[in-house]
C-alpha cells in the first residue's frame, strides 16, 4: 500500500477525468448583434450565461442560456431588434429620400431648384434612436434689384420689401414714353442668382401719316409722331370705316395697319318689296335708296314648284350689290294693280 499512497504524495495535483468532464461548453459563437458576457472559454454543465445586445439594438425574450450535460448549449430565444428613430419631418422646397428609420438607416436631402440647401445633406440614426443631423433647410436664391435701363422701369408681379428678391420673382419692363422697348418685356430672378438680360429704351418716331380716300383725320399736323402716339381716322358721308378707326405709332417707326372708307350700295331695281333691317318695305320706301357697306338686304324670289315665295340674301359690298338671279323684277301693271300676288306678299315656303 505504500506505492500508490507515495504517488499521491508526490502528485497532489493529478486529474482524474470522469464521465462528466469531458463534456464541457465551449464559448459560444458569435451571433448577430448578441453579445455573451465575460472572457470565460469552457463552461461545466449546469451554468448560466448571461446575453446582451450590442449597442444600438434593443433584446426581446429570455437573455441567459445553459450549459447541457450533452455539452451543448440551450438554444438561444434572445431576438436584438434595431433601435428605431422618429420619421423625418418633411423639408419644404426640397425632398428627402430613405429606406427605413432604424439603426444606422441614412436619409439623403435635395432642395428644388432654386433653393440652397443650408446644413447637412445626409443624417444616420445613432444607437440612442437620434438622427445624427436635424433637418436642413431650403433657402431661395436671392438676386439683388432688378436693373432698371436709362428711361425706363420695372413693375414687380409681387411687392418688393428691401433691396433683396428671390428666385423666380417676375417683373415687366415699361420705357418712358417716346422711349420704346428693345429686347425681352419680361424679366426673372434666375437660378443663378442673376436677372435675365435688360432691355434698351430707345427713342422711335413715325412720320406724319396720311390720310385715306373718301376719310378724314383726328390730327393734320405735319411732324414727327412719337412712339404709341395715335390718330384717329372716320369717313364723309354714307361711306363706312373698315378696320380699326385709330392707328398707332409702333416701336418699328412705322405707323399701324390704316383703315380704310367702304362705299354703300345704290339698289338698282324700281319696283319690289324688299327685307331689309328685318322688315318689309317697299322699294320707294327705301330713303334714300342705298344699303351701306356690310349690310345685308332680301330680295323675294317665287318657287314655281310650291307656288310660294321665299326670301334670298344679299350684302353690300364696297358699292357693289349682286341682285339674286331668281329675283324679277314685276311689270308696273303688276305692280301696281296686282301687288299682293308678289312673292313678297304670298305664302313663304
Amino acid at each position: 500500500m505504500e506505492g500508490p499512497l507515495a504517488l499521491i504524495l508526490l502528485f497532489p495535483f493529478v486529474y482524474f477525468p470522469t464521465a462528466t468532464s469531458d463534456n464541457v461548453c465551449f464559448r459560444p459563437e458569435p451571433v448577430a448583434n448578441i453579445e455573451t458576457d465575460g472572457l470565460q472559454r469552457y463552461f461545466n454543465p449546469g451554468v448560466e450565461l448571461a446575453l446582451s445586445c450590442k449597442r444600438g439594438y434593443s433584446p426581446s425574450g429570455p437573455r441567459k442560456i445553459v450549459c447541457l450535460a450533452t455539452g451543448k448549449w440551450t438554444k438561444i430565444h434572445l431576438m436584438c431588434l434595431p433601435n428605431s428613430c422618429p420619421h423625418p419631418d418633411s423639408l419644404p422646397n426640397g425632398e428627402l429620400y430613405y429606406e427605413d428609420v432604424v439603426f444606422q438607416s441614412n436619409i439623403n436631402y435635395t432642395c428644388n431648384e432654386g433653393y440652397t440647401l443650408t446644413g447637412n445633406r445626409s443624417a444616420t440614426c445613432l444607437w440612442n434612436g437620434e438622427w445624427s443631423t436635424p433637418v436642413p433647410d431650403c433657402k431661395p436664391v436671392t438676386c439683388g434689384l432688378a436693373p432698371i435701363p436709362q428711361f425706363g422701369k420695372i413693375i414687380y408681379d409681387k411687392r418688393v420689401r428691401g433691396n433683396t428678391t428671390y428666385y423666380g420673382l417676375k417683373g415687366t419692363y415699361k420705357c418712358l414714353p417716346p422711349y420704346a422697348l428693345f429686347g425681352n418685356a419680361r424679366a426673372e430672378c434666375t437660378v443663378s442668382g442673376k436677372w435675365t438680360k435688360t432691355p434698351e429704351c430707345r427713342v422711335v418716331t413715325c412720320p406724319a401719316p396720311e390720310n385715306i380716300d373718301m376719310g378724314k383725320m383726328s390730327s393734320n399736323e405735319r411732324r414727327d409722331y412719337d412712339y404709341k402716339e395715335t390718330v384717329r381716322y372716320d369717313c364723309a358721308g354714307d361711306y363706312v370705316l373698315d378696320g380699326n378707326f385709330q392707328i398707332v405709332c409702333n416701336q418699328d417707326g412705322n405707323w399701324s395697319q390704316k383703315p380704310s372708307c367702304k362705299a354703300p350700295c345704290h339698289v338698282d331695281i324700281e319696283r319690289a318689296r324688299v327685307l331689309y333691317k328685318e322688315q318689309k318695305i317697299w322699294i320707294e320706301d327705301l330713303n334714300p335708296n342705298r344699303v351701306l357697306h356690310n349690310e345685308i338686304i332680301s330680295f323675294y324670289c317665287m318657287d314655281m314648284v310650291r307656288k310660294c315665295g321665299h326670301a334670298v340674301s344679299t350684302q353690300c359690298i364696297d358699292g357693289k350689290l349682286n341682285i339674286p338671279e331668281c329675283f324679277e323684277q314685276p311689270s308696273d301693271i303688276d305692280y301696281k294693280f296686282s301687288s299682293s300676288s308678289l312673292p313678297s306678299e304670298i305664302k313663304q315656303c
